[in-house]
């Protein structure tokens, strides 16, 4: 295949798609020019068929950091496991391709996006994300698409596509928008309080940019693209099906009569079992009986789904019997436990958040090594999800990709109303621990997160709340229900999965997923109308717990001081080897080691700020003093008391202040000659002295003598 090059303008940047050069053994591969922003593409398929139940599709992306010309830390100086930004992106381009795989499709598909150089300017993500759908496009994998997908933001009025880094920070809302040249399929998205109206506005904009990308990426499959392989698609037999629908349907129905999500599931597995009973005795002489009981399995599942479908759309019941738009019972609580710096509890149905805020050091922040233009972070939110809050044993160990993507979704929605750092000096860290979940347990860590947040006395701007919105359709896709407040069985039943958090006054976060290959803007416009109705539902149940942020803060967080010093003297406070900061925490604190989980914390920034953190305010108030004796500036002509540090044959060293000496030359000890200042001087002796000033190179100048005069002449006045 000879090298072809393709080109477009997207919003004015130079997108440009090389083929036939690199990576020419995977099914296709695709080099992504979008201005200085280098994506490789590259996508491969398994030869045949695989026996797991589901599509088994990869999707990687590879911040390679060179791209921003950056050497990895650590001690092994080579890019490590993905970072959370990496994680969260290759999530963000499996959910829009997903869905445009046939369900049935079991061959292993690995998508391997390569970032290889970075315009902080021009989005990597959106690079990679239009190269996965371009490759799997030309490639001879059958792929149902194409995707795109753009970043929409808003400054002022003016809606912008793909804005850069400036536009990005001062955006008041920043959507990202994926679908096909029909319709959207996967939206993530921030917002300072957006209305509903701006959010559908933006992913109007979006939608019809991505029709653009989506033509731009047929006319190149047009010309280039492989003839796709036919491949094994998971069958049923017909005939079993039959069997197992007429045996299984009715009992499926009676099993959602039964309330509570343990005992439904329990009446429903005990269906499943009773059912693989009646047909292992049906075909107790068929040879193929194992493959025969482990497809009934996947048809009971199968009808189940079929069945929470119908009850919704024909008779608008929901399998706990709950309205469409009806919330589970709601509960709030504060201050769950006596030691953190703040503490809540949310609950909503079977669904259980423990949520728990700690303060630190602003020099407590998470260091990012990724390729982003910022490289800390402040607020972080961190869930986890264990086991048995579904009643399952399961794996213990690190985060997985839904703990981030859960985790990042409750962070987004809550940053939107922090205090900013010259607000609030501290490092806030929630965590998020599922005790139960039937369903939305990210949007209980963003509600419970909040409560702890203002349990805390964090000054946050307003109360954020999450629901979740689910949808429903017919089989023809023609008539469809929106769910408030989806519980398990819908979500995994159902074909959206909608997220919305947000204030009274408008949106913060907003995720939406799909397992349909698109939605319109009726169904975006009800379903956002329907999560603002439950949103201010459940921020009323919050306001039951508490109304507005605490004044005061846990007498076990750290308290503060913050106040500037002139930058030019940060050098002087820390000192040679940080001898004098070393100094100041160990006198200030009365400990042995700067590590001590007593001693004082002091975080010096660039432009002058102090900020101390102790949980005693004495020791706060003594460091703070002897940070100012250090920086405090010698008055040329103001008459100080000193003490004599070191004696010498030319003068004496007086210290006025900790970190402060200067000289006083032997010829301005005394008004008479002084021939020895060891005769009449020691060190530790107290003096005073007049300060004459700096010479030439920096040093000061100290005169006793000019104060003796001054107190002579005085004498003879009075």
């Amino acid at each position: 295949m000879t090298k072809k090059i393709y080109d477009y303008k997207l919003n004015g940047v130079d997108l440009s798609v090389e083929t036939g050069e690199l990576a020419k053994q995977a099914n296709a591969s695709v080099l992504i020019r979008y201005g200085d922003t280098v994506v490789l593409t590259s996508v491969v398929m398994g030869k045949n068929a695989v026996s797991q139940d589901f599509f088994p599709l990869t999707v990687l992306y590879q911040e390679k950091l060179y791209s921003v010309g950056k050497i990895p830390g650590g001690f092994i100086k080579r890019e490590g496991r993905p970072s959370e930004q990496a994680t969260l992106t290759a999530r963000l381009i499996d959910r829009p391709i997903r869905p445009m795989f046939n369900e049935n499709f079991r061959n292993e598909v690995q998508v391997i996006n390569t970032v290889l150089s970075v315009d902080p300017d021009n989005s990597p993500e959106m690079a990679a994300l239009f190269g996965s759908s371009l490759a799997l496009g030309i490639s001879d994998i059958p792929f149902d698409g194409p995707v795109a997908g753009v970043i929409v933001g808003k400054i002022g009025d003016k809606y912008l596509i793909n804005p850069n880094a400036e536009e990005t920070e001062q955006s008041k809302l920043l959507v990202t928008v994926a679908g096909t040249k029909d319709a959207i399929c996967m939206v993530e998205a921030g917002a300072k309080e957006a209305s509903e109206k701006e959010m559908l506005e933006a992913l109007d904009l979006g939608e019809k940019e991505i029709k653009k990308l989506c033509e731009f990426q047929e006319s190149i499959i047009k010309e280039i693209g492989k003839e796709k392989v036919k491949v094994d698609l998971a069958t049923i037999d017909p005939e079993l099906e039959d069997l197992v629908r007429k045996y299984a349907t009715d009992k499926i129905f009676e099993c959602f009569s039964v309330t509570g999500k343990q005992a439904q599931y329990e009446a429903l597995d005990n269906l499943k079992i009773n059912t693989i009973g009646y047909f292992t005795t049906l075909y107790k002489d068929n040879p193929d009986l194992d493959n025969i009981l482990d497809t009934v399995g996947k048809l009971v599942y199968r009808i189940e789904g079929e069945c929470v479908r119908e009850l919704i759309t024909k008779y608008k019941k929901r399998p706990d019997g709950r309205k469409l738009d009806e919330i589970r019972p709601l509960s709030a609580k504060i201050d769950i436990l006596p030691r953190t710096h703040g503490s809540a509890l949310f609950t909503r149905g079977e669904t259980q958040a423990l949520s728990t805020t700690t303060l630190g050091a602003i020099g407590e922040h998470q260091i990012l090594d990724g390729l982003g233009l910022e490289d800390t972070k402040r607020f972080m939110l961190h869930y986890n999800f264990p086991a048995f809050c579904v009643g399952e044993v399961g794996r213990y160990g690190s985060p997985g990709r839904r703990e981030i993507g859960h985790g990042a979704l409750g962070e987004r929605a809550l940053l939107q109303v922090m205090p900013s750092e010259e607000e609030f000096a501290y490092t806030v860290r929630v965590v998020s621990e599922i005790l139960e979940s039937n369903g939305s347990s990210s949007q209980a860590s963003i509600c419970a997160g909040c409560l702890s947040l203002m349990a805390a006395g964090v000054p946050i701007k307003a109360p954020v709340a999450g629901i979740a919105m689910g949808l429903i359709t017919s089989k023809d896709q023609k008539k469809y229900s929106i769910l408030t407040d989806i519980q398990g069985l819908e979500d995994h039943m159902g074909d959206m999965d909608f997220k919305v958090a947000g204030t009274k006054k408008g949106i913060t976060a907003l995720q939406m997923d799909i397992k349909i290959k698109g939605v319109t803007e009726e169904i975006l416009k009800k379903a956002l109308q329907q999560a603002k109705k439950a949103r201010l539902q459940v921020l009323d149940v919050m306001a039951g717990a508490i109304k507005e942020p605490r004044k005061e803060l846990s007498k076990y967080a750290p308290k503060i001081a913050t106040f500037t010093i002139n930058p030019d003297k940060i050098k002087d406070v820390i000192g040679k080897g940080g001898d004098m900061i070393t100094k100041i925490i160990l006198e200030a604190s009365n400990v042995k080691s700067v590590n001590d989980k007593d001693a004082v914390k002091v975080d010096l920034e660039d432009d002058g700020r102090v900020i101390i953190y102790h949980q005693n305010q004495e020791i706060i108030d003594k460091t703070r003093k002897m940070i100012e004796e250090v920086v405090r500036e010698v008055e040329t002509g103001k008459i100080y008391v000193g003490k004599i540090v070191k004696v010498e044959n030319f003068g004496c060293f007086v210290e006025l202040w900790p970190g402060c000496e200067g000289l006083c030359h032997v010829s301005q000890l005394d008004i008479k000659r002084v021939e020895d200042p060891h005769d009449s001087y020691k060190k530790g002796d107290e003096i005073i002295v007049k300060a004459l000033g700096y010479d030439n190179k920096g040093r000061l100048n100290l005169s006793r003598k000019d104060v003796l005069k001054e107190q002579e002449i005085k004498q003879k006045k009075d």
